[in-house]
Protein backbone atom coordinates (compact mmCIF):
# COMPACT_ATOMS: atom_id res chain seq x y z
CA UNK A 1 0.00 0.00 0.00
CA UNK A 2 1.24 3.56 -0.61
CA UNK A 3 1.94 5.63 1.72
CA UNK A 4 0.33 9.39 2.03
CA UNK A 5 1.83 12.24 0.49
CA UNK A 6 1.46 15.41 -0.34
CA UNK A 7 1.41 17.02 -3.56
CA UNK A 8 0.50 20.53 -4.55
CA UNK A 9 1.30 23.38 -7.32
CA UNK A 10 1.91 27.03 -7.04
CA UNK A 11 2.89 29.64 -9.66
CA UNK A 12 5.68 32.08 -8.49
CA UNK A 13 7.41 34.77 -10.43
CA UNK A 14 11.22 35.93 -10.21
CA UNK A 15 12.78 39.25 -11.24
CA UNK A 16 14.41 39.88 -14.34
CA UNK A 17 18.38 40.87 -13.58
CA UNK A 18 18.65 43.96 -15.84
CA UNK A 19 14.62 44.96 -16.16
CA UNK A 20 13.41 44.82 -12.39
CA UNK A 21 9.58 45.72 -13.61
CA UNK A 22 9.46 42.73 -15.50
CA UNK A 23 9.46 39.06 -13.95
CA UNK A 24 9.98 35.26 -15.16
CA UNK A 25 6.74 32.65 -14.49
CA UNK A 26 7.46 29.49 -13.10
CA UNK A 27 5.40 26.75 -11.96
CA UNK A 28 6.38 24.95 -8.94
CA UNK A 29 5.49 21.24 -8.31
CA UNK A 30 5.80 20.32 -4.61
CA UNK A 31 5.46 16.92 -3.25
CA UNK A 32 6.13 15.88 0.52
CA UNK A 33 8.20 19.23 1.29
CA UNK A 34 10.35 18.60 -2.22
CA UNK A 35 9.62 20.85 -5.23
CA UNK A 36 11.10 21.58 -8.67
CA UNK A 37 9.59 24.71 -11.37
CA UNK A 38 8.99 24.52 -14.33
CA UNK A 39 9.85 28.14 -16.60
CA UNK A 40 6.67 28.61 -18.60
CA UNK A 41 8.49 31.15 -20.75
CA UNK A 42 6.38 33.75 -20.12
CA UNK A 43 7.59 37.54 -19.14
CA UNK A 44 5.17 39.71 -16.80
CA UNK A 45 4.90 43.07 -15.07
CA UNK A 46 5.85 42.15 -11.55
CA UNK A 47 3.42 45.09 -10.55
CA UNK A 48 0.65 43.25 -11.91
CA UNK A 49 1.22 39.60 -10.68
CA UNK A 50 -1.15 38.64 -7.42
CA UNK A 51 0.81 35.83 -5.53
CA UNK A 52 -1.51 35.12 -2.91
CA UNK A 53 -4.33 33.92 -5.67
CA UNK A 54 -1.44 33.02 -8.49
CA UNK A 55 -2.89 35.05 -10.99
CA UNK A 56 -2.22 38.20 -13.25
CA UNK A 57 -4.24 40.97 -11.67
CA UNK A 58 -6.83 42.74 -14.26
CA UNK A 59 -8.86 41.57 -17.36
CA UNK A 60 -6.78 42.78 -19.81
CA UNK A 61 -5.80 40.79 -23.63
CA UNK A 62 -2.55 40.19 -21.66
CA UNK A 63 -3.63 39.13 -18.18
CA UNK A 64 -6.40 37.04 -19.87
CA UNK A 65 -3.70 35.36 -21.72
CA UNK A 66 -1.29 34.69 -18.93
CA UNK A 67 -3.92 33.12 -16.53
CA UNK A 68 -5.38 30.84 -19.26
CA UNK A 69 -2.16 29.68 -19.72
CA UNK A 70 -1.69 28.70 -15.67
CA UNK A 71 -4.66 27.38 -15.78
CA UNK A 72 -4.04 24.64 -18.61
CA UNK A 73 -0.14 24.40 -16.86
CA UNK A 74 -1.83 23.15 -13.76
CA UNK A 75 -4.65 20.92 -15.41
CA UNK A 76 -1.83 19.31 -17.44
CA UNK A 77 0.70 18.71 -14.33
CA UNK A 78 -2.24 17.58 -12.65
CA UNK A 79 -3.13 14.96 -15.46
CA UNK A 80 0.82 14.15 -14.83
CA UNK A 81 0.41 13.15 -11.00
CA UNK A 82 -3.15 11.45 -11.74
CA UNK A 83 -1.41 9.28 -14.39
CA UNK A 84 1.41 8.44 -12.38
CA UNK A 85 -0.36 7.22 -9.57
CA UNK A 86 -2.56 5.08 -11.82
CA UNK A 87 0.23 3.08 -13.12
CA UNK A 88 1.14 2.53 -9.32
CA UNK A 89 4.60 4.81 -9.85
CA UNK A 90 6.95 6.34 -6.75
CA UNK A 91 6.11 9.63 -7.36
CA UNK A 92 8.11 12.53 -6.68
CA UNK A 93 8.56 16.06 -8.33
CA UNK A 94 11.12 14.92 -10.75
CA UNK A 95 8.62 12.45 -12.49
CA UNK A 96 5.68 14.84 -12.36
CA UNK A 97 7.79 17.66 -14.15
CA UNK A 98 8.99 14.03 -16.57
CA UNK A 99 5.77 13.40 -17.58
CA UNK A 100 4.46 17.06 -18.35
CA UNK A 101 7.70 17.62 -20.25
CA UNK A 102 7.08 14.09 -22.23
CA UNK A 103 10.71 13.40 -21.39
CA UNK A 104 10.22 10.16 -19.22
CA UNK A 105 10.70 6.84 -20.20
CA UNK A 106 7.54 5.94 -21.47
CA UNK A 107 8.03 8.49 -24.31
CA UNK A 108 11.30 6.80 -25.39
CA UNK A 109 10.69 3.41 -27.67
CA UNK A 110 13.77 1.16 -28.99
CA UNK A 111 13.82 2.45 -32.01
CA UNK A 112 13.48 5.75 -30.94
CA UNK A 113 16.91 4.88 -28.73
CA UNK A 114 18.26 2.96 -32.35
CA UNK A 115 17.86 6.27 -34.31
CA UNK A 116 19.30 8.45 -31.30
CA UNK A 117 22.27 6.26 -31.37
CA UNK A 118 22.76 6.55 -35.60
CA UNK A 119 22.42 10.33 -35.40
CA UNK A 120 24.81 10.65 -32.28
CA UNK A 121 27.68 8.14 -32.79
CA UNK A 122 27.68 8.15 -36.72
CA UNK A 123 30.56 10.36 -36.79
CA UNK A 124 32.00 9.14 -33.61
CA UNK A 125 32.47 5.54 -34.44
CA UNK A 126 34.28 3.71 -36.84
CA UNK A 127 32.84 2.86 -40.40
CA UNK A 128 33.21 -1.14 -39.84
CA UNK A 129 31.76 -0.17 -36.11
CA UNK A 130 28.71 1.57 -37.17
CA UNK A 131 28.03 -1.11 -39.81
CA UNK A 132 28.25 -3.88 -37.20
CA UNK A 133 25.31 -1.88 -35.40
CA UNK A 134 23.03 -1.53 -38.18
CA UNK A 135 23.02 -5.40 -38.28
CA UNK A 136 22.17 -5.91 -34.74
CA UNK A 137 19.70 -3.26 -34.92
CA UNK A 138 18.38 -4.67 -38.05
CA UNK A 139 18.23 -8.20 -35.24
CA UNK A 140 16.27 -5.90 -32.78
CA UNK A 141 13.84 -4.80 -35.25
CA UNK A 142 12.98 -8.23 -37.24
CA UNK A 143 12.99 -10.18 -33.29
CA UNK A 144 10.36 -7.25 -32.28
CA UNK A 145 8.39 -8.45 -35.63
CA UNK A 146 8.43 -12.37 -35.64
CA UNK A 147 8.47 -12.79 -32.19
CA UNK A 148 6.83 -10.41 -30.70
CA UNK A 149 4.86 -9.17 -33.32
CA UNK A 150 4.90 -5.67 -33.01
CA UNK A 151 6.89 -2.69 -34.67
CA UNK A 152 7.74 -0.79 -31.44
CA UNK A 153 8.38 -1.10 -27.95
CA UNK A 154 8.97 1.21 -25.32
CA UNK A 155 11.79 1.52 -23.29
CA UNK A 156 10.39 0.67 -20.21
CA UNK A 157 8.88 -2.44 -21.22
CA UNK A 158 12.48 -3.98 -22.52
CA UNK A 159 12.90 -6.40 -19.25
CA UNK A 160 15.17 -9.00 -18.84
CA UNK A 161 13.27 -11.80 -20.09
CA UNK A 162 13.05 -9.10 -23.67
CA UNK A 163 16.91 -9.83 -23.43
CA UNK A 164 16.51 -13.66 -23.28
CA UNK A 165 14.37 -13.94 -25.52
CA UNK A 166 16.72 -11.69 -28.18
CA UNK A 167 19.45 -14.02 -27.32
CA UNK A 168 17.22 -16.71 -28.35
CA UNK A 169 16.33 -15.50 -31.37
CA UNK A 170 20.18 -14.60 -32.41
CA UNK A 171 21.28 -17.99 -31.65
CA UNK A 172 18.39 -19.82 -33.98
CA UNK A 173 19.42 -17.81 -36.78
CA UNK A 174 21.57 -19.88 -39.03
CA UNK A 175 25.20 -19.07 -39.85
CA UNK A 176 25.90 -17.19 -36.66
CA UNK A 177 27.71 -19.20 -33.65
CA UNK A 178 28.35 -18.60 -29.90
CA UNK A 179 31.07 -15.31 -30.60
CA UNK A 180 28.78 -13.71 -33.32
CA UNK A 181 25.49 -13.82 -30.90
CA UNK A 182 27.78 -12.27 -28.23
CA UNK A 183 28.70 -9.60 -29.91
CA UNK A 184 25.18 -8.41 -30.55
CA UNK A 185 24.45 -9.01 -26.76
CA UNK A 186 27.35 -6.57 -26.70
CA UNK A 187 26.18 -4.06 -28.84
CA UNK A 188 22.75 -4.34 -27.22
CA UNK A 189 23.51 -3.75 -23.62
CA UNK A 190 25.31 -1.27 -25.13
CA UNK A 191 22.31 0.56 -26.34
CA UNK A 192 20.45 0.26 -23.17
CA UNK A 193 23.45 1.20 -21.14
CA UNK A 194 23.32 4.55 -23.10
CA UNK A 195 19.52 4.89 -22.42
CA UNK A 196 20.56 4.63 -18.73
CA UNK A 197 22.92 7.46 -19.14
CA UNK A 198 20.52 9.54 -20.49
CA UNK A 199 17.84 8.78 -17.58
CA UNK A 200 15.00 7.19 -20.20
CA UNK A 201 15.04 4.32 -18.05
CA UNK A 202 15.30 3.88 -14.51
CA UNK A 203 16.97 0.20 -14.79
CA UNK A 204 19.01 -1.26 -17.26
CA UNK A 205 17.72 -4.87 -18.02
CA UNK A 206 20.42 -5.83 -19.63
CA UNK A 207 23.15 -4.93 -17.15
CA UNK A 208 22.70 -8.78 -15.17
CA UNK A 209 23.11 -10.56 -18.60
CA UNK A 210 26.84 -11.83 -18.90
CA UNK A 211 28.36 -12.26 -21.86
CA UNK A 212 29.79 -16.13 -22.63
CA UNK A 213 32.50 -15.37 -25.04
CA UNK A 214 34.28 -18.65 -26.36
CA UNK A 215 37.75 -18.58 -26.72
CA UNK A 216 38.91 -19.01 -30.56
CA UNK A 217 42.48 -20.17 -31.70
CA UNK A 218 44.39 -17.56 -32.69
CA UNK A 219 45.22 -18.20 -36.17
CA UNK A 220 48.92 -17.02 -37.51
CA UNK A 221 51.01 -18.58 -40.16
CA UNK A 222 54.76 -20.21 -38.51
CA UNK A 223 57.81 -19.59 -40.06
CA UNK A 224 58.10 -22.66 -42.95
CA UNK A 225 54.07 -21.19 -43.61
CA UNK A 226 55.07 -17.77 -43.98
CA UNK A 227 57.91 -18.64 -46.20
CA UNK A 228 56.08 -20.74 -48.45
CA UNK A 229 53.33 -18.53 -49.38
CA UNK A 230 56.19 -15.95 -49.83
CA UNK A 231 57.92 -17.67 -52.56
CA UNK A 232 55.05 -19.62 -54.11
CA UNK A 233 55.20 -18.57 -57.78
CA UNK A 234 51.40 -17.77 -58.73
CA UNK A 235 50.19 -17.88 -61.59
CA UNK A 236 47.18 -15.65 -61.69
CA UNK A 237 48.05 -12.08 -61.18
CA UNK A 238 45.01 -11.41 -58.91
CA UNK A 239 46.28 -13.82 -56.42
CA UNK A 240 49.58 -12.81 -56.38
CA UNK A 241 49.07 -8.78 -55.82
CA UNK A 242 46.57 -10.32 -52.63
CA UNK A 243 49.28 -12.40 -51.64
CA UNK A 244 51.92 -10.20 -51.47
CA UNK A 245 49.34 -7.20 -50.02
CA UNK A 246 48.90 -9.97 -46.83
CA UNK A 247 53.06 -10.96 -46.88
CA UNK A 248 52.95 -6.89 -46.75
CA UNK A 249 50.85 -6.93 -43.59
CA UNK A 250 53.03 -9.91 -42.06
CA UNK A 251 56.25 -7.87 -42.24
CA UNK A 252 54.18 -4.38 -40.67
CA UNK A 253 51.63 -5.59 -38.33
CA UNK A 254 49.14 -3.42 -40.10
CA UNK A 255 45.32 -4.36 -40.19
CA UNK A 256 43.05 -4.18 -43.70
CA UNK A 257 41.83 -0.76 -43.31
CA UNK A 258 45.29 0.80 -42.19
CA UNK A 259 46.69 -1.05 -45.62
CA UNK A 260 43.76 0.47 -47.69
CA UNK A 261 44.23 3.72 -46.32
CA UNK A 262 47.92 4.10 -46.64
CA UNK A 263 49.23 6.87 -48.93
CA UNK A 264 52.75 8.57 -49.59
CA UNK A 265 52.75 10.98 -46.75
CA UNK A 266 52.62 7.96 -44.44
CA UNK A 267 56.16 7.36 -45.81
CA UNK A 268 58.95 8.84 -43.96
CA UNK A 269 62.57 9.35 -43.20
CA UNK A 270 62.55 7.84 -39.14
CA UNK A 271 65.05 8.49 -36.60
CA UNK A 272 67.35 6.10 -38.19
CA UNK A 273 67.42 7.41 -41.61
CA UNK A 274 65.64 4.62 -42.79
CA UNK A 275 62.15 4.28 -44.46
CA UNK A 276 58.84 4.24 -41.46
CA UNK A 277 55.16 4.32 -41.94
CA UNK A 278 54.25 6.83 -39.70
CA UNK A 279 50.11 6.31 -39.23
CA UNK A 280 47.29 5.93 -37.22
CA UNK A 281 45.02 3.19 -36.60
CA UNK A 282 41.69 2.94 -38.09
CA UNK A 283 39.96 1.29 -35.19
CA UNK A 284 41.38 3.30 -32.13
CA UNK A 285 43.39 6.69 -34.03
CA UNK A 286 46.28 5.44 -32.27
CA UNK A 287 49.73 7.11 -33.57
CA UNK A 288 51.40 3.90 -34.93
CA UNK A 289 55.38 3.73 -36.22
CA UNK A 290 56.98 1.30 -37.92
CA UNK A 291 60.19 0.64 -39.66
CA UNK A 292 60.14 -0.93 -42.81
CA UNK A 293 61.36 -4.28 -43.09
CA UNK A 294 63.08 -5.21 -46.41
CA UNK A 295 60.48 -7.76 -47.13
CA UNK A 296 57.62 -4.82 -47.22
CA UNK A 297 59.80 -2.17 -48.89
CA UNK A 298 60.29 -4.97 -51.42
CA UNK A 299 56.43 -4.84 -52.28
CA UNK A 300 56.45 -0.62 -51.84
CA UNK A 301 58.70 -1.30 -54.53
CA UNK A 302 57.00 -3.48 -56.67
CA UNK A 303 53.80 -1.88 -56.93
CA UNK A 304 55.04 1.86 -57.17
CA UNK A 305 53.04 3.56 -60.17
CA UNK A 306 50.85 -0.14 -60.49
CA UNK A 307 47.91 0.76 -62.72
CA UNK A 308 45.16 0.35 -60.10
CA UNK A 309 46.78 3.30 -57.76
CA UNK A 310 47.93 5.30 -60.74
CA UNK A 311 47.38 8.82 -60.58
CA UNK A 312 46.69 8.38 -56.73
CA UNK A 313 48.12 8.63 -53.15
CA UNK A 314 47.44 5.51 -52.54
CA UNK A 315 50.95 3.00 -51.95
CA UNK A 316 49.46 -0.58 -52.79
CA UNK A 317 46.76 -1.72 -55.03
CA UNK A 318 44.27 -3.05 -52.07
CA UNK A 319 41.03 -5.40 -53.39
CA UNK A 320 37.82 -5.19 -51.06
CA UNK A 321 38.02 -6.90 -48.00
CA UNK A 322 35.72 -9.15 -48.93
CA UNK A 323 37.42 -10.30 -52.21
CA UNK A 324 40.98 -10.72 -50.34
CA UNK A 325 39.93 -12.85 -48.07
CA UNK A 326 38.22 -15.14 -50.78
CA UNK A 327 41.67 -15.20 -52.60
CA UNK A 328 44.01 -15.51 -50.16
CA UNK A 329 41.90 -18.80 -49.63
CA UNK A 330 42.43 -19.83 -52.94
CA UNK A 331 46.41 -19.58 -52.46
CA UNK A 332 45.93 -21.68 -49.20
CA UNK A 333 44.27 -24.66 -50.61
CA UNK A 334 46.67 -24.11 -53.87
CA UNK A 335 49.34 -24.77 -51.37
CA UNK A 336 47.86 -27.22 -49.64
CA UNK A 337 47.66 -24.93 -46.31
CA UNK A 338 45.38 -26.04 -43.37
CA UNK A 339 44.58 -23.15 -41.85
CA UNK A 340 41.68 -21.22 -42.58
CA UNK A 341 43.21 -17.07 -43.18
CA UNK A 342 41.62 -13.81 -43.10
CA UNK A 343 43.78 -10.72 -43.53
CA UNK A 344 43.73 -10.09 -40.15
CA UNK A 345 46.21 -13.69 -40.03
CA UNK A 346 48.61 -11.57 -41.32
CA UNK A 347 48.69 -9.17 -37.79
CA UNK A 348 48.85 -12.28 -35.64
CA UNK A 349 51.73 -13.04 -37.77
CA UNK A 350 53.75 -10.26 -37.41
CA UNK A 351 53.06 -10.15 -33.60
CA UNK A 352 54.04 -14.15 -33.38
CA UNK A 353 56.41 -15.64 -36.05
CA UNK A 354 58.24 -12.29 -37.09
CA UNK A 355 58.63 -9.88 -33.95
CA UNK A 356 58.26 -11.65 -30.53
CA UNK A 357 59.44 -15.52 -31.88
CA UNK A 358 62.54 -13.61 -33.21
CA UNK A 359 63.14 -11.68 -30.06
CA UNK A 360 61.67 -8.44 -29.90
CA UNK A 361 60.62 -7.23 -26.75
CA UNK A 362 56.75 -7.34 -26.08
CA UNK A 363 56.86 -3.61 -25.14
CA UNK A 364 57.77 -2.94 -28.82
CA UNK A 365 55.87 -5.57 -30.40
CA UNK A 366 52.93 -3.12 -28.17
CA UNK A 367 54.20 -0.08 -29.65
CA UNK A 368 54.42 -1.37 -33.42
CA UNK A 369 51.22 -2.85 -32.87
CA UNK A 370 49.08 0.11 -31.75
CA UNK A 371 48.01 -1.25 -28.70
CA UNK A 372 46.85 1.37 -25.85
CA UNK A 373 47.66 -1.72 -22.94
CA UNK A 374 50.57 -4.04 -22.97
CA UNK A 375 47.87 -6.73 -21.87
CA UNK A 376 46.30 -6.70 -25.09
CA UNK A 377 49.67 -8.01 -26.82
CA UNK A 378 50.57 -10.45 -23.78
CA UNK A 379 47.89 -12.63 -25.74
CA UNK A 380 50.21 -13.32 -28.56
CA UNK A 381 53.34 -13.99 -26.23
CA UNK A 382 51.05 -16.98 -24.27
CA UNK A 383 50.76 -17.92 -28.13
CA UNK A 384 54.48 -18.27 -27.99
CA UNK A 385 54.56 -19.86 -24.59
CA UNK A 386 52.36 -22.45 -25.55
CA UNK A 387 53.99 -22.74 -28.92
CA UNK A 388 57.14 -22.97 -27.08
CA UNK A 389 55.77 -25.88 -24.86
CA UNK A 390 54.36 -28.00 -27.50
CA UNK A 391 57.91 -28.24 -29.33
CA UNK A 392 60.07 -29.16 -25.99
CA UNK A 393 56.94 -31.77 -25.32
CA UNK A 394 57.21 -33.08 -29.12
CA UNK A 395 61.29 -33.34 -28.45
CA UNK A 396 61.00 -34.92 -24.98
CA UNK A 397 58.77 -37.76 -26.61
CA UNK A 398 61.74 -38.14 -29.23
CA UNK A 399 64.59 -38.34 -26.75
CA UNK A 400 62.35 -40.86 -25.08
CA UNK A 401 61.97 -43.42 -28.04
Amino acid sequence: MRTSQTFSISFIVRKKKNQSDLALLYARITVNGKFLEISLKRTIPIDKWNQAANRLKGNSPESQQINKKIDETKALLYEAYDTLVKEDQVINAQKIKSRYLKSDQQHFTLTYLINYHKEKMDKILKYGTMKNYYTTESYLKKYLKTHLNISDIYLKQVDYQFTLGFESFLRALPGLHNNGVMKHMERFKKLMGLAGDLDWIEKNPSKKFKLRFEQVDMVYLNKTELEKIKSEILEKTVLSINRDIFIFSCYTGLTYADVKGLKNHHLQIGIDGKNWIYTRRSKTNTAVRIPILKEAQEILDRYKGHPKIDGTEKLLPVYSNQKTNEYLREVTDKLKIKKKLSFHTARHTFATTVTLANGVPIETVSKLLGHTKISTTQIYARVIDSKISSDIDNLRKRLKS
